[in-house]
């Protein structure tokens, strides 16, 4: 499907009549910095060029119609600006509904409901933000259709953030729904999540290029295991913060985390907060190392970065380290790391564009013979940020 396809489906489904606008927000995928962005630390994301199209119309009543092109044979979730709900039964439509509900407790009130059709080309589960690219898609519509002028791009990743932490349940960082809003063709955003301070770095790889690999192993964050990172990040800080003045976890260097790491009673909580630590420092390091040209250096930190999410974090799993290990072995791979939250989802390489068929292939073959699985794999463009198209 595409966007005029996607249009035709909505006129299918709600019929013709009233300005039909239509707009896209892409995937994004995190070069390196994994589960610092909630640790008040650096990430180092790029906007896709796949990612979440969507068509959406004004109505003159209190409804609400929510449907996605990539479920067949289902029709829209229907709801009320009276009601504005979790609903399990909603399914999908709670993302879109929770920005929605966001928008309301942020003071921007909707006084009519509208029509919204969405198809995305991100794999579900993929862990390449299906979700934070449907929030700031949805944060762009309304401001759109209801002018709200006064919000900007950061606002709508921050009220998509509060949606997916309040409504959905899912208590993530501010990275995802950042690098939708604020992408930039052919560049990466090199993020202070401690206080949104950011630049733009341009990725210039004059002889690789960036390769997405999908373990087909698909995670839900919602089910615990992200949430209770988070808390033991938070309880390593706290009795952190009882010898050292720090606001988050991010405010340490290494040297000093060694120092007073033993504060930190539970012995995987320090684990967690060892990662978090370093994995900050890592990704100063590597964005210094990118703008000097090393990309080799910059590998050599995504390589580690994956140990450190693996032993450390304990957020990588068995089909991702089969992935990761078979991309080391393959001559020409730069780096290769785990990327997104965990638990499955994608790992992102850097390879060099002599081996980016042998690497497919070796990879691919090695993963179906010790999985039984077929990957998948992209290799990607760095694309713009979330928008109107027409």
């Amino acid at each position: 499907m595409n966007q005029n396809e996607l249009k035709s489906k909505f006129i299918e489904m709600y019929g013709e009549g009233g300005e039909i606008r239509e707009y896209f927000a892409p995937g994004r995928v995190n070069l390196i910095g994994e589960h610092t962005d909630y640790n008040g630390g650096h990430v180092f994301p790029c906007a896709l060029t796949i990612g979440t199209y969507g068509v959406a119309r004004k109505r003159e009543d209190g409804k609400i119609r929510f449907y996605s092109a990539n479920i067949e044979n289902v029709a829209p979730v229907e709801v009320s600006l009276e009601d504005l709900s979790y609903q399990k039964s909603y399914g999908w439509a709670n993302y879109p509904l929770g920005v929605v509900w966001a928008f309301a407790q942020k003071g921007n009130t909707l006084d009519k409901g509208f029509d919204m059709a969405i198809w995305g080309n991100i794999p579900n589960g993929s862990g390449l933000s299906s979700s934070a690219s449907l929030e700031v898609l949805t944060g762009v519509i309304l401001k759109d259709l209801y002018e709200f002028d006064s919000l900007s791009m950061i606002d709508l990743a921050l009220i998509g953030q509060f949606s997916e932490n309040n409504f959905n349940g899912c208590n993530c960082g501010i990275m995802d729904q950042f690098a939708v809003a604020m992408g930039k063709e052919n560049c990466a955003i090199f993020l202070d999540c401690n206080d949104l301070s950011y630049e733009y770095a341009n990725i210039v790889l004059p002889d690789a290029k960036i390769v997405i690999t999908n373990s087909k192993v698909k995670h839900s964050l919602v089910d615990g295991q992200y949430n209770k990172r988070r808390e033991e990040c938070a309880t390593a800080l706290s009795q952190l913060q009882q010898v050292v003045d720090i606001t988050s976890l991010g405010d340490l260097d290494e040297e000093t985390f060694e120092k007073h790491k033993d504060v930190i009673t539970d012995v995987e909580c320090r684990k967690r907060a060892k990662h978090a630590v370093a994995e900050n420092q890592r990704t100063i390091k590597a964005v210094a190392a990118l703008a000097n040209n090393d990309v080799e250096t910059f590998g050599k930190l995504m390589n580690q970065s994956h140990i450190s999410l693996r032993d450390d974090y304990k957020v990588s799993c068995e089909e991702i380290d089969v992935l990761v290990d078979l991309a080391w072995k393959v001559e020409g791979v730069i780096g290769s790391r785990i990327t997104g939250g965990g638990f499955g989802g994608c790992t992102v390489s850097i390879v060099k564009n002599d081996a980016v068929d042998r690497f497919m292939k070796e990879v691919g073959d090695g993963y179906k013979e010790k999985t039984g699985i077929d990957a998948e794999f992209y290799v990607v463009d760095i694309g713009q940020g979330a928008g109107r198209t027409a």
